[in-house]
């Protein structure tokens, strides 16, 4: 059989061109692998964080006390300080959720803490090892949250924990003007992959906030990096006469996983507010006292903790939570 030679100009590839092929395919994958594997990662810890807070959810739902942990008559101050947080561990959350190790203030690192962590801006922190270093307002006159050292522990999930506790918080003021550090009975800070990086807020770094000696809630706000501007809760006319932005709109603007957060939310937020650079002036929750346009709204000052209602023609800042 008589074979067909291939017509000119089909031949194939030369050694050059095949080069400069395989470098721009290599250029392209050097642009776009880091973003697909940025989105990866937190998609995966997006995951991993809503199954630790529900598992947490749980856990502290099933414990009988959440309050008085190390601080029986027997005690001496310096001993709840020291010992409180470990003891809420040992003897309260450890009955109801699986502990793997129990490190104290001395030894987190034992426990997977890192030294330090990078806040929501970009910023990096010292760990804090106790109530006051997480936040010098929560233990004044005003917040009168006990001043204990931090413990950690470590989950079977493979999430580090460091754990700050408050002894003898008080249940939900719900008519009255309080402040944080009365209200927050334990607060949560966990890195999801322990000494592992990239050790940052909103990342593998977040937090869950247990709140009220009675009828406990649990609450662990995802936010937004930065503010989504200033509002008036309810919409009104500047003195320009322009419609000023409410602040549900402002945070619907940031995308459809954007809300204001809650009261309980507001009070989280306050107590890790170094992780997450909020130091000061009021913000505005969605948590609605009453309605209409001289109604008010839930709203917490961040230079001292204060929770209260405000007029919902104040004008104050919007930070929204991720859904």
């Amino acid at each position: 059989m008589e074979l067909t030679p291939p017509p000119k100009g089909l031949g194939g590839f030369t050694l050059a061109e095949v080069l400069i092929t395989l470098t721009i395919i290599g250029i392209v994958a050097a642009i776009t692998l880091p973003s697909l594997l940025v989105n990866v990662n937190d998609k995966a810890w997006n995951a991993q964080r809503k199954a630790l807070y529900a598992r947490m959810s749980q856990a502290i739902g099933e414990m009988d006390s959440i309050s008085g942990y190390g601080s029986s008559n027997n005690e001496t101050e310096d001993e709840i300080k020291d010992g409180a947080a470990e003891a809420f561990i040992i003897n309260g959350l450890s009955k109801v959720y699986r502990v793997q190790n129990i490190c104290n203030s001395n030894n987190l690192s034992a426990c997977g803490i890192p030294s330090s962590i990078i806040t929501l801006n970009g910023s990096t922190m010292q760990f804090p090892k106790s109530v006051s270093e997480l936040d010098s307002t929560l233990t004044d006159a005003k917040n009168k949250a006990t001043d204990t050292k931090a413990a950690a522990f470590e989950t079977v999930n493979g999430e580090s924990i460091a754990l700050f506790y408050n002894p003898k918080c008080e249940s939900d003021h719900p008519d009255k003007l309080h402040f944080a550090g009365q209200v927050f009975c334990a607060n949560m800070i966990y890195d999801l992959n322990g000494l592992k990086g990239p050790n940052e807020v909103g990342k593998d770094v977040g937090f869950i906030t247990i709140l009220y000696r009675a009828n406990s809630v649990v609450v662990a706000p995802n936010l937004f990096p930065a503010n989504a501007g200033k509002a008036a809760s309810y919409p009104k006319s500047n003195a320009s006469g322009d419609a000023a932005k409410d602040a549900a709109s402002l945070c619907a603007q940031q995308g459809d996983d954007a809300r204001l957060p809650d009261r309980d939310e507001l009070v989280s937020m306050y107590i890790n507010r170094s992780l997450i650079n909020i130091l000061t002036d009021g913000y505005w929750s969605g948590s609605v006292v009453s309605s209409g346009e001289s109604g008010r709204v839930w709203v917490i000052a961040m230079h001292d903790g204060g929770r209260d209602r405000y007029d919902r023609t104040a004008t104050l800042n919007v930070r929204c939570v991720k859904k």
